[in-house]
């Protein structure tokens, strides 16, 4: 038996066809009555990965050797062998059959990325995204020029103007095809404050832990996912990244709408060399994204003959212009607006990141008019700086009937302790109407919200510049709560 093993040893060192018909005649020997020295329960299970993984290994000389036909042949054939183990409750032969099962997985897209990317393309030296139409394109480009979406397409493309220009240059600085710059229309309609039921938010709609992973800070003052500038420095590395991995762009952007892992799930699913093509996969993905790759395409139909569908590019609003402050302490954004002459809504559309109205300090590059930076340096010195979050000044509240000292804390952020400390009294102390309590560093009263038919307290948090759980807790709701029209909700 050991000199039949060395025999077929050398089988990595033939032709893969030889290979194949190697492998078969061994395992059919295996087969043979009396010929295997393991008579376990398992010993086929064993033979099917042990050649399996000398296959799979074998692809890898034949990789190096620049014969990528030959390595896939290979891979598809330990493929099938896996797919003949039988592990039944062996723990340990199932763990080998999975891990060698992502092995082969992840062999085959490495070597189909090395067919489609060579050092140009991975550094992103291609010019275009290339047009398809099929039947998929079809209906979602009826759905945006004669059906339900229409409007929102016209709306969309007008506030392009806005950040398209922008969008395009950063991406011909990284070598990246400029068609990319529309992924945010099929995103966020181009809303730099779009939110989605999976809390994914901005123009290019990351997600908390995305955003965190390529840059993007979040905390108490700031959501950069909401800076249109930032996230899409965010998005182009994000886009690169997931390129670099699939080699195609359809896939990519099936991965930027599901994550990278879901698609190589269905990619390890289907255990063939063919699988590079996004319509090959297109069945299996989440519906949300079978059809995001379709509206991407159907979207660039549109925008590369604008006037056959009525779009007109006089129309697109224009971009946002700013000068840059740095400003080295906290302060209010309507302190700075009132010491400019403006409103505090207009710092308020051009920093969409601040989440408190509060510009932190450590030199924030605060986003001002035109002509208003030297008006807003020359007078920081005149403004008062906020100690924290809240703000830095003591408030008075007068107790109303039926108040409590925790309600009344939770409307004025800030905890019970503060309170009781501030005025003298226990945690557990009993409050009378009509008394005034004082509340540190209460920095900012709150106003009432009327609920619209419609809203949900995503979007009325993110119209008021709030974090969702600050205004859960000022109003003693949790994330289960309903909301009503005609309902009087706490707002910043």
């Amino acid at each position: 038996m050991g000199r039949l093993m060395d025999r077929y040893m050398r089988l990595k060192r033939m032709t893969i066809r030889q290979a194949v018909f190697g492998v078969g005649l061994w395992l059919a020997l295996c087969a043979a009555p009396g010929f295997c020295m393991d008579d376990s329960p398992y010993s086929g299970a064993r033979i099917f990965l042990s050649e399996a993984r000398t296959l799979c290994d074998y692809s890898q000389e034949l990789w190096e050797k620049g014969d990528m036909d030959s390595a896939m042949e290979a891979l598809d054939r330990a493929y099938g062998l896996i797919g003949r183990v039988n592990e039944g409750k062996n723990r340990i032969l199932a763990r080998r059959k999975e891990s060698l099962r992502f092995k082969i997985s992840k062999r085959i897209l490495e070597i189909h990325t090395s067919r489609r990317t060579g050092p140009d393309i991975v550094a992103g030296a291609h010019d275009e995204i290339p047009l398809e139409m099929n039947r998929h394109i079809r209906s979602e480009l009826d759905a945006f020029t004669r059906g339900r979406e229409k409007g929102f397409f016209k709306r969309a493309w007008r506030r392009s103007g806005k950040y398209r220009e922008h969008i395009v240059r950063k991406l011909d600085a990284a070598g990246m095809p400029s068609e990319l710059s529309w992924l945010p229309l099929i995103e966020s309609g181009f809303r730099p404050n779009a939110l989605s039921e999976a809390k994914a938010l901005g123009l290019w709609q990351f997600i908390r832990t995305t955003g965190a992973k390529y840059g993007l800070k979040r905390n108490r003052y700031i959501d950069e996912r909401l800076d249109p500038y930032k996230s899409t420095d965010a998005a182009i590395k994000y886009l690169s990244r997931l390129h670099e991995i699939f080699g195609d762009w359809n896939m990519a952007l099936a991965a930027y709408n599901c994550g990278e892992g879901r698609v190589l799930r269905e990619i390890k699913r289907r255990g063939k060399k063919y699988f590079d093509n996004f319509w090959d996969i297109y069945e299996r993905l989440p519906r949300e994204t079978a059809r995001y790759v379709p509206r991407f395409l159907a979207t660039l139909h549109i925008v590369k003959n604008p006037a056959k569908y009525g779009l007109d590019p006089a129309r697109r609003a224009s971009p946002p212009r700013f000068e840059i402050v740095s400003v080295p302490k906290r302060i209010r954004l309507k302190d700075a607006a009132f010491r400019m002459g403006i409103s505090e809504k207009v710092l308020t559309k051009l920093n969409p990141s601040l989440r408190a109205r509060v510009v932190p300090a450590e030199n924030y590059p605060l986003k001002v008019p035109p002509g208003k930076a030297g008006i807003l340096a020359a007078g920081l010195d005149r403004i008062r700086s906020v100690k924290y979050f809240a703000g830095g000044e003591t408030l008075y509240h007068r107790i109303r009937p039926g108040e409590t000292l925790s309600g009344i804390a939770r409307r004025h952020r800030v905890s019970v302790r503060k309170i009781a400390s501030a005025n003298g009294i226990r945690v557990n102390s009993v409050i009378v109407a009509g008394r005034k309590l004082k509340i540190p560093g209460g920095g900012e009263t709150f106003k009432t919200y009327l609920v619209k038919d419609g809203d949900t307290p995503f979007e009325i948090a993110l119209k008021h510049n709030m974090t969702l759980s600050a205004f859960l807790r000022i109003n003693g709701l949790s994330k289960r709560s309903k909301i009503y029209p005609g309902q009087r909700l706490l707002v910043v």
